[in-house]
């Protein structure tokens, strides 16, 4: 029995230790919004945040996550800054098939949180490893600038 938290919540699962984070979380607790990619760690789709640290659960074995606090695309607007990406999101348009956009919010957040106010060379160094094969590059660099600011305007 291993127990994870996720979203604040505490949930004992029965998993083997080795078993992909990704599917623990889709499969045995019904958190769908993480998306399956790559399955390989290089596409994006699959982040979530352990501790606050962006990582790909497709890599991550259930036993990393045991004791940890696991935050999933369902949980993140209940943090200041996760709201003002889901919101800033929203008002710039930014998904169009949506696919890849749980992944790219999350380490949107994640980006936010270590430099609350990036320029377009940070932000694109820093979602370099999220990949969105409509291209829809622009708008989620629009919309992480327009989450900066408004948490300016508004400290979280």
């Amino acid at each position: 029995m291993t127990s994870l938290t996720v979203n604040g919540k505490t949930i004992d699962i029965s998993a083997p230790d080795d078993m992909p984070l990704l599917w623990a979380l889709r499969d045995l607790l019904g958190y769908t919004g993480t998306k399956f990619g790559c399955g390989i760690g290089l596409c994006g789709s699959c982040t979530i945040h352990l501790d606050g640290n962006p990582v790909r659960s497709c890599q991550t074995p259930v036993s990393a996550a045991s004791g940890r606090k696991i935050t999933t695309i369902e949980g993140i607007g209940s943090d200041p800054v996760g709201d003002a990406v889901q919101k800033s999101w929203v008002a710039e348009g930014v998904p169009q098939c949506g696919y890849c956009q749980a992944g790219q919010v999350m380490s949107a957040t994640a980006l936010l949180k270590s430099n609350p106010t990036p320029d377009d060379e940070a932000i694109d160094n820093y979602m370099s490893g999220n990949l969105c094969r409509c291209g829809t590059y622009n708008r989620i660099r629009t919309a992480i600038l327009t989450a900066s600011a408004s948490l300016k305007e508004d400290p979280a």
